[in-house]
């Protein structure tokens, strides 16, 4: 089993127990039960992220270390598909769990995160600068 097929089987699991749990409990505890769903797929996302950003960091203290002016993306255009598609099989149960609390606007609280957390990936593989290199003659020891 990959690293992608864990994960999702887990959260598939943690969804069908939620959803067993609503029918079992009634809709009065159906705002609780996808509230702790959604808490638990943010935490799953916050994880990947922060997993994500430690290698990034590691990644760029190596091209520092090594005199390197950028590092180079080590993003395969796989790793982009596989993003793209997690995020649709994410998108079902979040569109008909958010459209049936919530109705329209739960509908249109789930597909702007989902529309946020795609933007935030296709713009970490943009080339632009997050912040001005420093010079050399910007050194603080200097006076």
């Amino acid at each position: 089993m990959t690293g992608m097929e864990a994960p999702d089987a887990e959260l598939k699991k943690e969804l069908d127990a939620t959803l067993h749990a609503r029918r079992e409990l009634g809709e009065d505890y159906e705002p609780a039960l996808v509230e702790s769903f959604l808490e638990k797929v943010e935490q799953r996302l916050d994880g990947a992220v922060d997993r994500r950003v430690r290698r990034q960091l590691a990644e760029q203290q190596m091209v520092v270390a090594r005199g390197s002016r950028s590092p180079r993306s080590t993003d395969s255009w796989g790793e982009r598909f596989g993003f793209g598609i997690v995020s649709l099989v994410l998108a079902v149960p979040l569109s008909a769990i958010g459209g049936g609390v919530a109705g329209l606007p739960g509908l249109l609280v789930a597909w702007v995160g989902i529309v946020g957390v795609n933007a935030v990936q296709a713009l970490r593989h943009t080339d632009f600068p997050l912040r001005r290199p420093r010079d050399k003659s910007d050194s603080d020891w200097e006076a």
